[in-house]
């Protein structure tokens, strides 16, 4: 039976781009396949200055379409290019920010999944890993990582007027939360809110980190679309719940990374279960199995499942996320395991 097109795509797709978690044919890279008998020819393209990364993705391609039923020979053709300045992996035209090594978006389709927990946890947990690391809360409507980092300081300004973010745990941080009032409302349009944005993110004198953690907004609006386009990210974690409703939205948040060729690292099961503390009998309150599912569906890795937990949202609401304050906590473990295979990924 002759090998189709279709077959040979679906093989490829074990090939990982190297330090990534999805693959070469999601990133875009194969461009044309060509069938002779049982002689295959796979033509990419990539934009790298890494000369080892087209010549590991060149070997693991070849062996495994080799393997394949009916194949007597494989060549893979790859069409290197430089990439725009600062680009990403794919060769997304976006730039770098400077003196940052990685910068990696916290996302959700939906609101109250636990994103901003998230976020403020596994910077904390980076951070105990001994990288150096800084949190920027892009959710200028609804900021709320100054509440769960317990400041009420201001930034300043440096004399090239440079903004100063304000420094807890050891980690840095920038949020509009700093700038507003408890009660104050952030009123602003689209064209301020990608402004504020991009100061977020372009004007702070955020200095050498090995990662910058973004905390967006829910949703796949101006925020999030200026953000891809313009910065270079490392990759995004999706979090979600295990109810249908959220991975639904999961879903969205995942197909807006995939159409800008930024990877998702994997998805975080947020309020996977409750575990009651009188007899210690699991509740799962949302259903359960559903990231792993999503994360299956979508080819990503399940990096956490984090439980609902009464000290975690007491610790947040104090100004002192759960891993600053109790780092032998299980949830507090569950974010430092998620930190060290993230440094494995992106070292």
């Amino acid at each position: 039976m002759a090998i189709s097109e279709g077959e040979i795509k679906e093989a490829l797709k074990a090939v990982k781009y190297p330090g990534f978690s999805r693959d070469i044919v999601s990133f875009g890279l194969v461009k044309g396949i060509q069938i002779d008998g049982g002689a295959i020819t796979v033509q990419l393209a990539l934009a790298t200055n890494e000369p080892a990364i087209p010549q590991a993705i060149k070997t693991e391609a070849e062996q495994i379409l080799r393997a394949m039923p009916g194949v007597e020979n494989a060549r893979v053709l790859i069409d290197i290019h430089a990439p725009p300045a600062g680009a990403g992996a794919a060769g997304v035209g976006t730039t770098r920010i400077e003196g940052i090594r990685h910068v990696i978006a916290i996302a959700s389709g939906k609101g109250g999944v636990g994103k901003s927990t998230v976020a403020a946890n596994l910077a904390v947990a980076l951070e105990k890993t001994g990288a150096r690391v800084g949190l920027c809360d892009c959710d200028i409507y609804g900021p709320s990582i100054s509440l769960m980092f317990g400041t009420r300081d201001r930034p300043t300004a440096t004399e090239e007027n440079r903004i100063i973010p304000i420094e807890q745990y050891n980690l840095k941080l920038m949020s509009m939360g700093f700038l507003l009032e408890d009660s104050a409302p952030a009123i602003l349009r689209g064209p301020m809110v990608t402004r504020y944005t991009q100061q977020f993110l372009r004007q702070v004198e955020w200095g050498e980190l090995d990662y910058l953690v973004l905390d967006l907004p829910p949703g796949t609006g101006d925020i999030q679309l200026t953000i891809v386009q313009t910065v270079a990210l490392a990759g995004a974690i999706i979090v979600t719940t295990p109810q249908e409703v959220a991975l639904i939205d999961a879903r969205k948040a995942s197909t807006m990374f995939e159409k800008v060729n930024v990877p998702v690292l994997g998805l975080i099961e947020n309020m996977s279960y409750f575990e009651s503390p009188s007899d210690g009998k699991r509740y799962d309150i949302f259903g359960s199995g559903g990231g792993a599912r999503e994360a299956k569906r979508l080819r990503v890795p399940l990096l956490g499942q984090i439980p609902i937990d009464i000290a975690t949202r007491e610790s947040g609401d104090r100004g002192m996320p759960i891993t600053a304050e109790d780092v032998n906590s299980p949830v507090a473990a569950e974010f430092m395991k998620i930190a060290q295979g993230l440094r494995e990924t992106l070292p």
